[in-house]
């Protein structure tokens, strides 16, 4: 791996416009999801655990565990049942729930959504879509309990946990609300994208794209959905009217070790002035693609660290998490990148690994999940104040993955 590491390291960063994409139509074949993301090769099949004999619930019946809040006075303003603005919501991958958590005084209360949450988005009226190993499950965050579980179309195999378990991974929102898209993953084979209906609470399509679907973005006029592909070295992009794919090859290190590489797309983020998406890669490239023409451009990074979860912000602000080394003999620790839209990087060291990060709504402050979906993960989140780099663990949820700011 070192041999392998420093080869790609000391080769030249390739020159902007440089590097055309193929486009292929008809993407891959087979059904795939949402699941956790992870930087390793996929060696063995999941270990079947406790969780196998689990089965979809019934989607027409609502089911609510909820812990109730800390009885606190000082806990929040907000009215009885609901959560106060900039609480945070966190998939506990390690379990079959979601947490709420208060940034200042950690978890306020959990729901059981449904086995190893992984992604999660929140829509305006303020149900959160979680897509789980058995479905996508539907969490009003107000009333804090479970709607429905929509059962997924793809066969996955038995439910199970762990890195490589089938099921839901990466989910987004169409900007009307009216679409949920989630990426579901079929171990061994090729994933596929669903489609829910928000109103009708069902699978509609279903869209074949690559080899374990990460993440899932849309467009901002809502016109595209792009679903990055781990094992597969690729984004699939996604027309929401025809819903026909079409494949965008990212691999700025190659493709070469195949499924034994590191050197894989993980989560991407679109950018805000010009629809293209920015997937970073160890901490030394970041690809902007552009998901039109299906050219990619590579940019230097300088957090030297294998990375995961990426967001950006309104202006632009490119945020995403290092996890640590591939290779202690040349590789940084973990570590939290946050690049403006010029390119100036400021790098926030990390303890431990971490898996994705979202952003206080005035910007000041980074949330990022302590959920590795390897060993060395842990129950809780860091917060990042980006003014100063001060940092603070905060204990909360099981495995904590995904995460918005409600």
């Amino acid at each position: 791996m070192t041999k392998f590491r420093r080869a790609y390291r000391s080769a030249r960063f390739l020159v902007p416009g440089a590097v055309a994409v193929a486009l292929l139509a008809g993407c891959a074949q087979g059904s795939g999801g949402a699941a956790a993301a992870s930087g390793t090769p996929q060696s063995a099949p999941p270990t079947a655990g406790a969780a196998d004999a689990a089965r979809p619930a019934d989607p027409t019946k609502p089911s609510v565990t909820v812990t109730p809040a800390p009885s606190d006075a000082s806990a929040s303003s907000a009215p009885a049942g609901r959560a106060a603005p900039g609480t945070l919501l966190v998939t506990d991958f390690g379990s079959d729930t979601v947490t709420f958590v208060d940034p200042a005084r950690g978890a306020t209360g959990s729901v059981k959504v449904g086995t190893a949450p992984y992604g999660l988005v929140v829509g305006a009226d303020g149900r959160a879509w979680v897509a789980t190993a058995e479905g996508v499950a539907v969490v009003d965050t107000e009333r804090r309990e479970r709607l429905a579980l929509v059962p997924y179309r793809t066969g996955t195999g038995p439910v199970t946990t762990g890195e490589y378990r089938g099921g839901g991974m990466g989910i987004a929102l169409s900007p009307d609300g009216r679409r949920v898209y989630v990426g579901v993953n079929v171990p061994g084979g090729n994933g596929t994208l669903e489609v829910v209906d928000t109103a009708a609470l069902r699978v509609t399509e279903t869209v074949p794209v690559g080899r374990r679907p990460f993440d899932v973005d849309v467009s901002r006029d809502g016109a595209e959905v792009y679903v990055t592909n781990h094992d597969s070295f690729d984004v699939t992009v996604v027309a929401a009217g025809t819903l026909s794919p079409r494949r965008v090859e990212v691999a700025p290190y190659g493709t070469e070790g195949g499924l034994g590489s590191w050197l894989k797309p993980h989560y991407a983020a679109v950018r805000p002035s010009d629809g293209r998406l920015l997937l970073p890669f160890e901490g030394e490239r970041l690809a902007v693609v552009d998901p039109r023409t299906g050219r990619t451009t590579i940019e230097p990074m300088t957090a030297d660290t294998h990375q995961h979860g990426a967001t950006v912000t309104a202006d632009g602000t490119l945020l995403t998490v290092g996890t640590g080394p591939i290779d202690p003999d040349v590789d940084k620790g973990p570590s939290l990148t946050v690049r403006t839209p010029g390119g100036a990087e400021r790098v926030y060291p990390l303890e431990g690994p971490h898996e994705s990060v979202a952003v206080s709504r005035d910007g000041r402050t980074a949330y990022v999940t302590g959920g590795f979906t390897r060993d060395g993960y842990w129950d809780g989140l860091t917060v990042v104040d980006l003014d100063s780099g001060d940092t603070r663990r905060l204990p909360a949820g099981s495995r904590p993955l995904g995460i918005v700011v409600l």
